[in-house]
């Protein structure tokens, strides 16, 4: 183990070199001059000392790039490394990919350009991983606020916040994906990604970022608002999308799930079969959306013989509480 400039250590690994207490945040961008002003000062204004920015240019046409550049002077007076990464356009899960190839902190986080970190957002969470070293990663909560900077009550539910195991909650939106809220360990992570890169798909990064890593490991929540969403018309996830671009989207997550089930090397039948589960519903709710009666049909018709319909659901507590019989369970339970 290496000492350097700040204290900070750094420690040699079989697959990656890393630096003790070091706090990596990767963000991609794209035409996010409107915002991205307010999240770089919020990394700037971080009370913790040690933290290193790769920012991804993901073929921005506005003045994104521009604005990215202007903070170099800035970031170094502060002692942060900050590195402004050019690419052509593709998506954000492709841009990421070209930081994490950079990442050399001990800890990892991926805010959203449009956002912001609260002061101690960083501190808080590195703290807690530092006197909890029996967790690999951790997550705060957030607020919501728009482009007036008012807060806004909407959001991703919460959950259980005491619940650790966190893959199916998010895979089943019972619990909220919020990016900027997750620090991880980076060991860890890059245990699942020995290449330093994630899958690739035009549905954004944080299911590749935090589904594998949750299945894998216990999460934490700090019970305090660390990080803001901003909510404006411009976000990705708030475009109007045609029927077409809707439906292709659906099958974009199906196939980026399926693909995450085997990086997690998931075998257990009954967790498949919650995985299908997900899938049927998702397949019946566009098709109800879009007036397909019979995709809906086929799709409620599977999501009963998974024991996942609300019929089925009403049937097997009506026979449990007739019969006692703990074996009319529902498969989910």
């Amino acid at each position: 183990m290496q000492k350097t400039k700040k204290g900070i250590s750094i420690r040699e690994d079989k697959n990656m070199r890393y630096k003790e207490g070091l706090v990596s945040c990767v963000t991609p961008v794209h035409n996010g001059e409107k915002y991205l002003r307010s999240m770089l000062d919020s990394v700037l204004n971080q009370t913790y000392p040690f933290v290193e920015l790769f920012l991804v240019d993901d073929g921005s046409t506005d003045g994104t790039l521009e604005i990215a550049r202007s903070y170099q002077e800035r970031f170094a007076k502060k002692n942060y490394r900050y590195q402004v990464i050019e690419t052509v356009h593709k998506h954000a899960s492709a841009a990421i990919n070209q930081g994490l190839a950079q990442v050399t902190g001990e800890f990892l986080i991926w805010p959203d350009s449009d956002d912001i970190l609260e002061p101690d957002s960083v501190e808080r969470r590195v703290e807690f991983l530092k006197s909890h070293p029996e967790y690999r990663c951790v997550r705060s909560l957030m607020y919501y606020f728009d482009q007036n900077e008012e807060k806004r009550k909407t959001g991703e539910p919460l959950g259980d916040l005491k619940e650790e195991r966190l893959f199916f909650e998010i895979l089943e939106f019972r619990t909220f994906v919020c990016c900027g809220c997750y620090m991880l360990r980076t060991k860890e992570f890059f245990e699942i990604y020995p290449k330093h890169r994630i899958p690739e798909y035009p549905v954004g990064q944080n299911f590749q970022m935090l589904l594998p890593f949750m299945y894998r490991h216990r999460c934490p929540t700090i019970p305090e608002k660390l990080y803001g969403v901003r909510v404006h018309p411009d976000s990705h996830s708030r475009m109007p999308r045609t029927q077409e671009e809707e439906e292709q989207r659906y099958r974009d997550f199906e196939d980026l799930v399926e693909e995450i089930r085997k990086i997690s090397r998931i075998r257990n039948i009954r967790e498949r079969i919650r995985i299908e589960c997900w899938k049927q519903k998702r397949r019946r709710e566009i098709a109800y959306r879009y007036g397909k009666k019979w995709e809906e049909k086929k799709a409620s018709f599977v999501l009963f013989l998974c024991g996942k319909s609300s019929k089925q659901q009403a049937l097997l507590h009506w026979i449990k509480k007739r019969t006692g019989r703990e074996e009319c369970k529902p498969k989910s339970e």
